[in-house]
């Protein structure tokens, strides 16, 4: 048996849930069960099934065994497409229902323990009940749990009086928004990254403000690009993703992010900073957040649970900036909305943050990511499919990839369409520009973190025939070289 036992025995069972001999739902023998049968220690039979359930293989539940969770998908009904009309989809096929879902932002629900989940929860049903309305700001005892954890995973420095609960992204930029009108008297014009995160652009926009584009440039905001359009016309506010750049992936360099922060000081403009993803760093570490690097007082850290637990929650949070004009504006909003969260789900996710269950959760759940993200980029440096122009991005960290190919390929619309042929379900990036690009490269964006990996290869191998093959329909030119979906288009629209 090769050195990493572990190893051997997860590949033995992965191949028998492969060829048919386990299905879905069929449980497994137990830990000790199988290392009497092997004459292995079960420490060694423990670690492989922890690496089957983190590939989406097994699932262990408690006190009810650990069954196979996910066999290969099964063909679509309706007849593949071939010849040509696989990638220019002129054919009259039915499109199926989608068996293989890669839209990008959702995290993977199964990943959280149970026990923890509901411990959590009997935690919240314990609380006594009050004749009162619940505070405007959220729970103090959740309130000072978030304080605390962006204090050690981002290094941000807040208390519990710097942090106000919110029902997602959405609603927290849909806040700033109406923040920033209440306090102007006028419609906020904010500066926003381009290509960016639509869904929080159209929250700002519902709340009255006006968006204007920056571009983006290696690593995210172009900020002397935002300088030049404030010299143009005075900015109030710029949205960053810069942990993650949104979609395009990419970390703004620490100088940049000094830069960012002493323009929005000298300018008397509000910096929102979207860390939506930051918890998931596959490659170095984790830069700091850029509210740590916040000497004047003027960044709204913006964050939320959608991302790490489960969307359905909606949950979020903001850390108000010192700026004491806008601190209060924000309040005040937070305030005439009133509470945006249950007590309920408040008391379970301060629970999940203080009892240890969120550190535990985001180390399995950062292990799980990294594997399928590392099945990604190995596929993606196969000779084929460099040959072909193919590059893949935004892998460094998050949830999803960018791939983009030569312009000479196949269209990006003629890819999703073959995809959906198949049952595939993928993401064009084209939506995600407020201006049109004169980049030619067509891409697509895959969300890997809730598919079981038979479902993802299954996926890989798909996009891989149509891009690394010779191309079988004109190419049409893309406005965009590549970008990735967070939550734009349903079932993803969770910030």
């Amino acid at each position: 048996m090769p050195v990493r036992k572990s190893s051997a025995v997860a590949d033995r069972i992965r191949a028998r849930i492969h060829d048919g001999s386990l299905r879905e739902g069929d449980l497994v023998p137990s830990t000790r069960a199988l290392a009497a049968e092997l004459g292995v220690s079960r420490g060694t039979v423990v670690a492989a099934y922890e690496q089957l359930d983190g590939e989406g293989y097994l699932r262990a539940a408690p006190g009810a065994g650990t069954r196979v969770l996910a066999a290969p998908a099964a063909a679509p009904a309706t007849r593949e497409p071939s010849g040509p009309d696989a990638v220019s989809g002129a054919a009259a096929v039915e499109v199926p229902a989608f068996r293989i879902d890669l839209s990008p932002g959702v995290p993977n629900v199964r990943a959280i323990s149970e026990r923890d989940w509901r411990s959590a929860w009997r935690h919240a049903a314990a609380q006594p009940f009050e004749n009162r309305f619940s505070p405007a700001a959220g729970t103090p005892e959740l309130r000072r749990a978030v304080a605390a954890q962006l204090s050690v995973s981002r290094g941000v420095d807040a208390t519990a009086d710097d942090v106000v609960i919110t029902s997602g992204t959405s609603e927290t930029l849909s806040l700033v928004g109406e923040a920033l009108r209440v306090r102007l008297g006028r419609a906020p014009r904010i500066a926003v990254e381009d290509p960016g995160y639509r869904t929080g652009q159209r929250a700002l926009i519902s709340a009255g403000a006006s968006v204007v584009a920056v571009p983006t440039v290696e690593g995210g905001l172009d900020v002397a690009g935002l300088r030049r359009l404030h010299e143009a016309e005075p900015v109030d506010a710029v949205m960053v993703t810069p942990s993650h750049q949104y979609p395009l992936g990419g970390s703004l360099p620490v100088a940049r992010r000094l830069d960012l922060v002493e323009w929005a000081a000298s300018a008397r403009a509000v910096v929102v900073e979207d860390d939506y993803d930051s918890e998931f760093r596959h490659r170095g570490d984790p830069l700091p957040a850029l509210a740590s690097l916040d000497r004047a007082g003027v960044v709204v850290h913006v964050g939320s649970f959608s991302k790490t637990f489960d969307p359905r929650l909606r949950c979020g949070y903001l850390i108000l900036p010192r700026v004491e004009a806008v601190r209060q504006a924000l309040l005040d909003a937070r305030t005439a909305r009133g509470p945006a969260v249950g007590e309920p789900v408040q008391h379970a996710v301060a629970q999940l943050l203080t009892s240890g269950a969120y550190r535990r959760h985001l180390g399995r759940a950062r292990r799980d990511y990294t594997h399928r993200r590392d099945l990604i980029a190995a596929r993606a440096a196969r000779p084929d499919v460099r040959a072909a122009g193919v590059d893949v991005r935004a892998l460094e960290g998050g949830l999803h990839a960018v791939v983009s190919w030569a312009a000479t390929g196949p269209s990006a619309a003629s890819v999703l369409a073959a995809l959906a042929a198949q049952g595939i379900r993928a993401q064009d990036l084209t939506v995600y520009r407020l201006t049109p690009s004169p980049s030619s490269r067509p891409a697509l964006v895959v969300g890997y973190a809730p598919v079981p990996t038979p479902a993802l290869l299954e996926a890989l191998a798909a996009l891989r025939a149509l891009l690394a093959a010779p191309p079988l329909a004109p190419a049409r030119t893309s406005h965009f070289r590549q970008a990735g979906e967070r939550s734009d288009a349903p079932p993803s629209n969770s910030r």
